[in-house]
């Protein structure tokens, strides 16, 4: 096994297309992944087992979310275990180029535990809110439910997207593929999960977080309706002439 600077180059080699990924994710997460892929591989770890890894730090974090009392410590303490396990995420899968060990297992189960996620947080969300928010109004409970149902759509139609156009894909024309856009880099970091996460470094103050919670829930229905009208065009375009 060689030396983790040496795991550190293969791995850049190793990554997943920069295309359509936002600057969080490409800058931020991915690199942070990256270590903790190259750890896991010296610590002789599985990709399944990083995954694992990824959805005890994401799961206890979602669980302090709905179970204790919001405050400034319980929101660092929920942010930083929600960062990690996204990074851990991205770690499996390097993991898993790496080695060359992963498998269809590994992609559901990976795909099971991003599923879990996004439905637990914002159901934590909403515990929360009966629980403890002193609400203006009880209407606000309906506001962790919207941003469920936008948060569990876009996965699932993006999921579907993905492996329908896989198994509809034509040849792709030459020339190489498409150069990676900054601009839309910055334009998706208010839909990426790495920043959703920073809305929670505003526990300490409910009515911030309540603000900044409904702004981001604004925003991802937004992108939602502009990625569906995205690939339905993609997909239709691959129909058989």
């Amino acid at each position: 096994m060689g030396s983790t600077g040496t795991v550190l180059r293969e791995l850049r080699g190793a990554q997943k297309t920069a295309k359509g990924v936002s600057l969080y994710s490409r800058y931020v997460n991915r690199p942070a992944g990256r270590v903790l892929a190259a750890g896991a591989h010296r610590a002789g770890l599985t990709p399944n087992q990083v995954t694992s890894i990824s959805a005890l730090f994401t799961f206890a974090a979602i669980a302090s979310a709905a179970l204790v009392e919001p405050s400034w410590g319980l929101g660092l303490a929920v942010w930083a275990g929600l960062v990690t396990g996204f990074a851990f995420d991205s770690a499996d899968g390097q993991l898993a180029r790496l080695t060359g060990k992963g498998g269809p297992d590994g992609e559901w189960l990976d795909h099971v535990v991003d599923c879990a996620k996004m439905i637990l947080v914002h159901t934590a969300v909403l515990i929360s809110f009966y629980r403890f928010g002193e609400l203006p109004a009880v209407e606000w409970l309906l506001l962790p439910l919207g941003f469920l149902f936008v948060a569990v759509l876009t996965f699932c139609a993006g999921l579907l997207r993905e492996q329908l156009g896989r198994a509809a894909a034509r040849p792709a024309p030459a020339g190489g593929a498409a150069p990676v856009s900054r601009v839309r880099a910055v334009a998706l970091l208010p839909a990426d999960y790495g920043v959703f996460c920073l809305v929670f470094l505003l526990l300490g103050a409910p009515g911030v977080f309540r603000v900044g919670y409904a702004a981001l829930a604004v925003v991802h229905a937004v992108f939602l309706v502009a990625f569906l009208v995205k690939w339905f065009r993609e997909l239709r375009a691959l129909r058989a002439d």
